[in-house]
């Protein structure tokens, strides 16, 4: 239905798909697959077709209205914590490895899922995970802070232009006014990372977990000696980690590394290929990409 009404107030503007994604902007096939009813939009995008068609807010108003994610299932050991995202009032996270489900874009999250062999239990998977972050990215959302280690930029997860995807996805996402993103570099030995990812929980009476993974099993804590311990080395990680702003910097330098693999010559031999390929890898896996330095007050 929101694919439908989206098609008719873009061709009464005239517009080809191409044309209204180059004004969002956004690639071509978003617009594409939420018309045909095969990706979810965001409320931004709903938004920012309003304001470029000129509809008067029904795509807005549209999209309030539709259960996005109906009968979604997580996995069993899963469902305590996403009834704790449906209900939070705030989330500190520090992720290592690959991004937070939070943070993944629908081709990210796909990609991670692509190795359960079965093509339909993976976009249920799918859609579980993307269920979870309309809360955070709704006006009004709960505040969550998310500090990445640097791995799980540099880790590739499908191809160039899925991370490329992945990053553009991270900067807009943190431009929210709940959301803050951070990135723990990995050329600061001493900063002190916990030793696996955790999530920091606080619910609407206070209540407040820790969470953490190991393989196919969610642990959870609510000691509070523990939770004070952890929210201890949380809150001095974040201190040292790159402030949001510089953290942007550091996820654009990545967004504009992974767009150079994927504008590599098709027509070069395997060995000219290598050698264009050569130094972009260098750039990305030998040395961080640039970000703002922290200077010395005087």
């Amino acid at each position: 239905m929101f694919g439908e009404v989206l098609r008719h107030f873009r061709e009464a503007a005239g517009l080809t798909q191409e044309e209204l994604s180059n004004k969002i902007p956004c690639d071509r096939s978003q617009v594409a697959r939420v018309e045909a009813g095969t990706r979810v939009p965001q409320e931004a995008f709903a938004r920012q077709c309003d304001e470029l068609l000129q509809t008067g807010g029904v795509l807005l108003r549209l999209w309030g209205r539709i259960d996005w994610y109906p009968e979604v299932q997580h996995p069993d050991w899963f469902e305590r914590r996403a009834e704790m995202d449906a209900v939070t009032v705030g989330l500190r996270q520090y992720q290592a490895q690959v991004m937070p489900g939070l943070l993944q874009s629908e081709e990210y999250a796909r990609e991670l899922f692509s190795d359960l062999g079965n093509r339909e239990k993976a976009e249920e998977r799918v859609r579980a995970r993307l269920s979870r972050q309309g809360r955070f990215l709704a006006d009004g959302g709960p505040l969550y802070v998310a500090v990445l280690d640097e791995s799980c930029l540099r880790n590739l997860v499908g191809s160039p232009a899925v991370m490329r995807g992945q990053c553009a996805h991270l900067l807009a996402v943190g431009q929210r006014p709940n959301i803050r993103i951070q990135v723990a570099p990995a050329q600061r030995p001493e900063i002190v990372r916990p030793k696996t990812s955790m999530t920091l929980i606080t619910l609407p009476k206070g209540e407040q977990w820790v969470y953490s993974e190991s393989l196919d099993r969610g642990h959870f804590h609510d000691d509070p000696a523990v939770f004070a311990r952890h929210s201890q080395t949380y809150d001095v990680l974040r201190a040292d980690a790159l402030s949001a702003p510089e953290s942007a910097a550091l996820i654009g330098d990545f967004m504009e590394g992974y767009g150079d693999h994927e504008q590599a010559p098709a027509e070069h031999s395997h060995m000219d290929q290598e050698q264009l390929q050569r130094p972009r890898r260098r750039r990305l896996h030998r040395n961080s990409p640039r970000y703002p330095r922290r200077r010395p007050r005087p």
